[in-house]
């Protein structure tokens, strides 16, 4: 037997032992990537998800309720439920895939549905085809999935170029949002959100100014108020202010630079600024006062309010800015009145003043002193008055507290009162019970004569009344004629008796057998006289005249 020696170099197989796979493993897991692929696809094309958050959940319906970005459908609502604290309800809306960067910070949601305001009509379309969520992109980074929606729709879209600013005032008034801004009448802009700032005590205006007249607002601009009718009664009379018939619907303010102010660089989006309650109120804000003087009255200051005028010949050179006792010493019974001024208007007005002196304390020792004055007899309104008045007592600028004092005097409207109460103690003085109770018998004859007169024109309305009927009668309308016949007659009568009528010859001759028997009897006459006895003798007898006896 032959005995086999192994070789230490001789090469020996290496059996190694491989693991195989089996090629049905592949089913499942290609199916697993598919599965997974799948979900991540649901899921992917589901897009994102947002919350929003409303004060209800009026309009919006789940499954049913659109979400669109300028008209074009972006998503839908899927879930509605109360918030946790439900004050509010919560939307939860599915956004499309290919418009899930529209989620961004600073993006707004609000409900569009029928709306219908003093100001605006909108939303009218969604009648008929829905209310519908509207989504506004904002301008921040993605991705932002937690919003609060708004109430209202805002007037103009984020991304409108224009200057966007706030107003702040003490009384919101009319002004809402939709409420047209004017510049000298024109409208340029909108009232975009109105907001209580509880913390302030104040209303907040957020405005939107146009692109085109955004260099209009520059630092220096004056907003007001042009609501409504504005009626004011004041130290200037009656004023009455009518905006635009859109304004005293909706409400309105306009802005500019007032006049004497200075219009500064432009301004940037987010500026505040103070919205005064009318233009007069603008006009005055650029008043810069830099002196405030004390003025004590002995007389009422019925009529005079904070805020009223202070003039200088009629020149304005302040206002009054505060009527209390408080401003009084103790134990003094004047009125204190607290006054604003601008000293450099003064010093324009007093003669021979250096700038090195103290305008106002030359000027009092000059007679400058104050008084009250009536701005409108219909209002009664009250301003004060500084004026030099002649030979006036002599008198310093002097000191109460922290203010200046000025002099004061009586004002014309005191005066007169003292003339009238004069006029009226004369007037005591004299007999007027006399004199009116002579004036009332006066009055009693008066009525009586009256009466008689009343009575006197009845009875001629009366007699007038009978001669209009007796006018109206035919007898009367007949007595004409008849009067024209008997003055024809008449007529014809005296004709007779002239030269040539038929009465005058007969009138001749009986007056010639009148004259003929008048000198038969004068005849007759002289024989009696000269022989009486030729009654019984006759003419031609002697002196012896024998009695004739009677004849048998």
């Amino acid at each position: 037997m032959t005995e086999e020696h192994e070789n230490p170099h001789e090469p020996r197989a290496v059996v190694r032992h491989r693991r195989r796979w089996s090629s049905v493993w592949v089913v499942p897991f290609v199916a697993l990537v598919l599965a997974g692929w799948l979900v991540w696809k649901h899921y992917h094309d589901k897009g994102p998800l947002a919350y929003v958050r409303f004060s209800t959940a009026e309009s919006i319906e789940a499954g049913k309720t659109e979400v669109r970005c300028r008209s074009v459908r972006v998503g839908i609502v899927e879930k509605i439920e109360l918030a946790d604290d439900l004050q509010s309800v919560v939307a939860e809306v599915r956004i499309d895939p290919e418009s899930e960067d529209l989620l961004r910070r600073g993006s707004r949601f609000w409900v569009v549905k029928p709306r219908v305001s003093a100001s605006t009509i909108s939303g009218l379309g969604t009648l008929i085809t829905g209310a519908y969520i509207e989504l506004e992109p904002g301008d921040g980074p993605p991705p932002v999935h937690h919003y609060d929606g708004l109430e209202e729709p805002p007037v103009t879209s984020a991304n409108v170029p224009g200057l966007r600013l706030t107003l702040v005032a003490e009384d919101a008034g009319s002004l809402t949002a939709g409420s047209p801004i004017y510049y000298r009448g024109y409208e340029v802009g909108r009232v975009e959100r109105r907001t209580l700032d509880v913390d302030n005590r104040r209303v907040r205006f957020d405005v939107f100014i146009q692109d085109t007249y955004s260099d209009l607002v520059r630092e220096g601009t004056c907003f007001w108020n042009t609501s409504g009718i504005d009626v004011t009664a004041g130290a200037d009379g009656f004023k009455l202010s009518t905006p635009s018939f859109q304004a005293m619907l909706s409400g309105g303010a306009s802005f500019s630079v007032p006049k004497g102010g200075v219009a500064g660089a432009a301004v940037n989006d987010g500026l505040v600024f103070p919205l005064y309650p009318d233009e007069d109120a603008a006009q005055k804000s650029i008043f810069v006062p830099d002196r405030r003087c004390l003025l004590f009255f002995d007389q009422s200051v019925r009529g005079l309010t904070v805020g009223a005028p202070v003039e200088f010949r009629g020149i304005p050179l302040g206002r009054v800015t505060d009527i209390s006792f408080e401003n009084s010493p103790s134990g003094d019974s004047r009125v204190p009145v607290l006054i604003e001024i601008d000293s450099d208007v003064l010093k324009k007005a007093v003669e021979n003043v250096d700038q090195s002196q103290d305008v106002l304390a030359e000027g009092v020792r000059r007679g400058l002193r104050a008084s009250l004055s009536t701005g409108s007899l219909l209002t009664g309104a009250l301003f004060v008055a500084l004026d030099f008045v002649p030979n006036a007592p002599p008198a310093t600028l002097t000191k109460s507290g922290e203010f200046d004092v000025i002099p004061t005097q009586s004002s014309g409207l005191a005066q007169l009162e003292d003339k009238i109460n004069s006029i009226l103690a004369k007037l005591e003085r004299l007999p007027l019970e006399e004199t009116l109770d002579k004036f009332g018998n006066a009055a009693d004859e008066i009525a009586i004569t009256v009466k008689d007169a009343r009575g006197a024109i009845d009875e001629a309305e009366a007699a007038l009344a009978q001669a209009k009927k007796l006018l109206a009668r035919d007898e009367t309308q007949n007595l004409t004629a008849e009067l024209e016949a008997t003055l024809k007659e008449v007529r014809g009568s005296v004709e007779s008796l002239g030269p040539n009528g038929a009465m005058q010859g007969d009138l001749a001759r009986t007056l010639d057998e009148l004259r003929a028997a008048l000198r038969a009897f004068k005849t007759l006459s002289d024989s009696i006289e000269e022989k009486p006895n030729s009654l019984l003798f006759g003419r031609d007898s002697s002196g012896n005249a024998q009695p004739k006896a009677k004849k048998k």
